[in-house]
């Protein structure tokens, strides 16, 4: 039994020394290196919302937007303007996590755009 209780102890500890290692530094840099992201003609490379959105809002929108896990409204539904869904996503609302301080303004302006395209 002690050795079960240790053997959890040392999971616990590995998990949050690797979560540890991820600084708000880390943060800065990516968002610098994505906003830094060029095209073929030197242009800045827009961000992919269909990417962001499966990364960040799929797990309570669901793939499709219907999910409404944890209070997530159905985003094929939604009277929300393109405008007023970057505010959501910028700065959250009941459950929903603030995304102002995780993406970009590009990225947030992206997956705004993109859950536009799920409307009915």
């Amino acid at each position: 039994m002690f050795y079960r209780h240790k053997l959890l102890a040392i999971g616990v500890a590995a998990v949050l020394a690797a979560y540890a290692c991820t600084s708000p530094e880390d943060e800065i840099v990516r968002r610098t290196a994505a906003a830094q992201q060029k095209n073929a003609d030197g242009s800045a490379a827009k961000p992919d919302g269909s990417a962001v959105f499966r990364k960040y809002c799929v797990t309570c929108h669901g793939a499709d937007g219907k999910l409404g896990l944890n209070g997530a409204k159905d985003l094929s539904q939604s009277l929300l303007t393109p405008h007023e869904r970057v505010q959501m996503v910028t700065k959250g609302k009941g459950l929903m996590t603030p995304f102002q301080e995780i993406l970009s303004p590009e990225e947030i302006q992206a997956v705004a755009d993109f859950t536009m395209t799920m409307k009915k």
